[in-house]
């Protein structure tokens, strides 16, 4: 009877999952923490690159030469990227990331609409829908008290159920802020100055934040032996 009920639990444990599993979740496999922030911010920093040095890649790379303008370089490129990062996370999980995944998914969509119509409008305002989004899906989850910010940190620290539930509110509404300065900025100054600000004002102003919450993630961090005990 044993041997016959083997082969039925082997095949629970692998069960297949297209999307990553909750954060406490025993079977969720986990990336080092340094390789998932490149994987998340690396098409960002390849959009500049690419921005910046768009009429140098065209004469390197002919086909871009006939996509236009050095922000239609830039997109191309980060649409390449972010499709190569879920590709890699996808390769070393065999799941894919809820929130890189939403974010692509709307880089590639605004990116496509991007090169076709050639209006950098649609780019431009992929941030404010992303961050919208996500500032949303934060706060509407507290509603039916859920955190859904452990699948993006969860594999740098673990937070009791008040922790996660005011650093949700935080990140929620910091998104629904940032959606609202990139508004400003992409209405109101050049292309080249909305560009240089998602590097190196958004990245910065994300880490100050992040910086800023770390009181917070202190006092309510979970035991290194409860986080082990819950692990096991």
């Amino acid at each position: 009877m044993n041997d016959r009920k083997q082969p039925q639990s082997e095949a629970t444990d692998q069960e297949f999952h297209v999307f990553e599993l909750d954060p406490s979740d025993p079977k969720r496999k986990h990336i080092n923490p340094l390789l998932k922030i490149v994987l998340e911010l690396g098409p960002l920093l390849v959009f500049f690159f690419a921005n910046a040095r768009g009429e140098w890649l065209a004469e390197r790379v002919p086909f871009l030469a006939d996509i236009g303008g050095p922000i239609f370089v830039g997109t191309a490129c980060f649409m390449i990227a972010t499709a190569i990062a879920l590709s890699v996370s996808w390769a070393l999980t065999r799941t894919l990331p809820i929130m890189p995944l939403l974010s692509g998914v709307i880089v590639l969509v605004f990116g496509a609409l991007t090169l076709w119509l050639q209006d950098e409008t649609f780019i431009k305002v992929k941030p404010t829908i992303i961050n919208t989004m996500f500032g949303g899906i934060l706060l509407i989850g507290l509603l039916f008290n859920k955190s859904f910010l452990g699948y993006v940190f969860d594999s740098a620290f673990r937070l009791d159920a008040e922790g996660w539930r005011i650093l949700t509110l935080r990140w929620g509404l910091y998104f629904l802020f940032m959606a609202l300065v990139n508004e400003v900025i992409w209405r109101n100054f050049s292309t080249d100055f909305w560009i240089a600000f998602k590097v190196w004002g958004n990245l910065p102003l994300s880490i100050i934040f992040t910086l800023l919450q770390l009181p917070l993630m202190k006092r309510h961090a979970l035991p290194e032996e409860s986080a082990a005990g819950a692990k096991g």
